[in-house]
């Protein structure tokens, strides 16, 4: 590693950011958001009871058609008629939502989601609302307090049991199906010697979920001519190729197994998988041959090793899932909002240059160097990237991008679109697939990649967006990109839901304005 460079990273590992993230941060639901959408759940339940309730008093009272001997009780004489106020009924939840809560929380509700059985989600969904509707009763009968609707009450039980039920089992189904796809797999890379990692990719295969956790290759303390692949572990080299694997390939936990002379290299992993935002555990290779159960009290899941982890202090794991949120619902929202002015710059574009595609397909690098293609509207000629070769000496950016204010290949349209960021509106449809995020550091092209220095390349260690630090302070002012970079090591280092927030609103004044974002 090049002086200049090293210097560089040492001095920006300094502040350990909270990002590290991403793939598997997701696959955990929230207690907090479970507890949060119960309350909603619950709210919406009493709101439907007392809409549907007069009508079904109408039909289960005194000369309704349902006025049987099983339902009669639910509306006796008496009872029928006009219902209370919303508000004068207030109380009823007040008494029975923080018992359900309870409740819910006593019997493994709010417990991580994929790790509740079904029969857990089934028996907490129904079992929590009718403890909730007992303790109701038995402050009437205390009380002696005369309901004011029997349906109203029972209504609401029923509405919470089903809202109760839906949502899990929405929820569940839907991180199910893609943790079966592989979205949340984290990929490891092993620091050892050939037998060592054999018996890691043994314990692997025995005890960690493929899902989960995926040992994708392993690096030798002393790599040469006759290092070779430990087994089924591909070999990917010597410790000193761990920098390079962290950009050109998405790895999110480094497991060194600790041997000797582990002394004189794990200084530089331990920096570097700060820097790159990896976790890091130290296993005594010695363990290894040991069955979980006999050192339990300190291997434990999801990777059931006796390992010492190292973590850079990392985003809030609800604050992840509540970004992720925000992502999905405003990009949905969006792409059907925006669908008018999508179909008006198809047409302009097929209008003014007919030999054109309306987008242009963006394929970019990513978080942990994951590749993907990402879309634009199309804003330049169709020979653009053969072209930049030759405006390469007119290049206004230093580094790896390229950046000219008066571009030949951009299109009379295309400056419009441009101008008012307007051609950037198609990648919401990857923040809705997850490729990116609302906010976040600009992906990077492959060939631009190829130039990064080593410490450029930490902004791939968060979830690529459409828009961040450097487009609001006016992207069109920045020459140097060093300088853009360190715009997103600040974002990084202080990411926050309230920054994603001010960058959003910063972003939509500075589209509207047309300052250039």
């Amino acid at each position: 590693m090049q002086a200049t460079v090293e210097t560089t990273v040492q001095a920006t590992a300094q502040a350990v950011t909270p990002v590290a993230a991403a793939a598997a941060s997701g696959y955990s639901v929230p207690r907090r958001y479970l507890r949060l959408s119960d309350l909603i759940v619950q709210a919406a339940a009493f709101v439907a009871a007392w809409l549907v309730t007069p009508a079904l008093s109408s039909i289960l009272g005194p000369g309704g058609a349902l006025h049987v001997l099983p339902f009669a009780w639910l509306s006796p004489p008496g009872l029928v008629g006009a219902l209370l106020p919303l508000h004068q009924l207030a109380w009823i939840p007040i008494v029975t939502v923080p018992t359900t809560m309870f409740a819910m929380q006593g019997l493994g509700g709010h417990a991580p989601l994929l790790e509740q059985s079904r029969a857990r989600v089934v028996v907490s969904s129904l079992l929590a609302p009718l403890l909730g509707l007992s303790f109701l009763a038995l402050i009437l009968v205390a009380l002696k307090i005369q309901p004011p609707s029997r349906s109203l009450i029972f209504s609401f039980a029923l509405f919470t049991c089903a809202g109760f039920f839906a949502h899990r089992v929405a929820v569940r189904t839907y991180k199910q199906q893609r943790l079966q796809a592989g979205h949340y797999v984290r990929h490891v890379i092993a620091i050892g010697s050939e037998a060592a990692v054999a018996d890691l990719a043994r314990h692997f295969a025995a005890h960690v979920q493929p899902q989960l956790y995926r040992l994708v290759g392993y690096l030798h303390v002393t790599p040469g001519p006759g290092a070779e692949s430990a087994g089924a572990v591909p070999y990917l080299g010597g410790v000193s190729d761990l920098a390079g694997l962290f950009v050109h390939r998405p790895v999110h936990h480094v497991i060194v197994l600790e041997s000797e002379g582990v002394d004189r290299w794990l200084g530089e992993v331990i920096e570097q998988c700060d820097f790159f935002q990896a976790a890091l555990g130290i296993v005594p290779a010695v363990l290894l041959a040991l069955k979980p159960g006999d050192v339990l009290g300190v291997a434990r899941p999801p990777l059931h090793l006796p390992e010492v982890v190292l973590k850079a202090r990392q985003f809030d794991s609800d604050a992840l899932f509540v970004k992720r949120l925000m992502d999905i619902v405003l990009s949905a929202f969006l792409l059907v909002v925006l669908s008018p002015v999508f179909l008006l710059i198809a047409v302009a574009i097929k209008l003014t240059t007919p030999g054109l595609p309306v987008f242009y397909p963006w394929r970019v690098v990513g978080y942990k160097g994951r590749t993907f293609t990402g879309y634009k509207f199309t804003t330049m000629v169709a020979d653009a990237d053969q072209r930049k070769a030759d405006l390469m000496h007119l290049n206004e950016m230093t580094g790896p991008v390229f950046k000219m204010a008066k571009d030949p290949r951009i299109t009379p349209l295309g400056k419009f679109l441009r101008k008012f960021s307007v051609n950037e509106l198609p990648q919401i449809w990857s923040v809705l697939k997850g490729d990116m995020s609302l906010v976040g550091p600009r992906p990077a092209y492959p060939h631009e990649l190829a130039r990064y220095e080593l410490w450029h390349k930490r902004k791939l260690c968060v979830q690529p967006g459409i828009t961040c630090l450097w487009q609001v302070r006016g992207r069109n002012r920045t020459s140097n990109f060093d300088d853009w970079v360190r715009m997103d090591f600040e974002y990084i280092d202080n990411w926050s839901l309230w920054l994603d927030c001010v960058i959003l609103v910063r972003t939509i004044r500075a589209v509207v304005t047309g300052s250039g974002v």
